[in-house]
């Protein structure tokens, strides 16, 4: 086993966690911040849009059993890459599309990957393509969101969709439950 890790924002993290976790070869979704410039900030400052950071995943997956690469195919076509520090309704700097790379490869990838993914949009993909600062853990109650909360209102309207979307179009691709 080849354990790696990917950092990516597609607007709310609790629809990314939820799409990612699914996936086979994922070994665990941790939900956070990056991209800022505050040290160790919190939901409330995050919401701000005055910390800079973006929700965002923090991905552990078997290189063995799924690439970098398809990685981020998936994320390409499960958000809006195209819309400006926004997914839907969730307006701001912390839900912009982005992929934290750690190394030249995952950059050149990450790339590869946007330009591979493009004619999929009627629109320019705006996704931002930066190096890896910092992640930091976003509080637990974050932790499996659309799990442990599925009849909240945000769960069911907004990610109950989108997974059920994920799930019919890579049902080859899911973890067997």
């Amino acid at each position: 086993m080849k354990h790696c890790t990917a950092v990516l924002g597609g607007g709310c993290f609790w629809c990314v966690e939820a799409v990612f976790s699914d996936l086979k070869g994922v070994l665990e979704v941790i939900p956070g911040y990056s991209g800022g410039h505050v040290e160790n900030p919190t939901y409330e400052q995050v919401c701000t849009n005055e910390t800079g950071h973006a929700e965002v995943v923090q991905i552990t997956y078997d290189a063995d059993q799924i690439s970098y690469a398809d990685l981020l195919k998936v994320f390409f076509s499960t958000h809006n890459p195209t819309t400006l520090n926004r997914q839907g309704e969730d307006v701001g700097t912390q839900y912009r599309s982005v992929i934290f790379f750690g190394s030249e490869e995952e950059r050149q990838t990450a790339e590869e990957i946007k330009r591979e993914m493009a004619p999929q949009w009627d629109d320019p993909i705006v996704t931002e393509i930066a190096p890896l600062e910092k992640f930091y853990p976003a509080e637990d109650y974050h932790r499996d969101y659309f799990r442990r909360n599925p009849q909240q209102a945000y769960c069911s309207m907004v990610i109950a969709p989108k997974v059920a979307k994920f799930r019919a179009e890579y049902r080859d691709r899911l973890k067997a439950h």
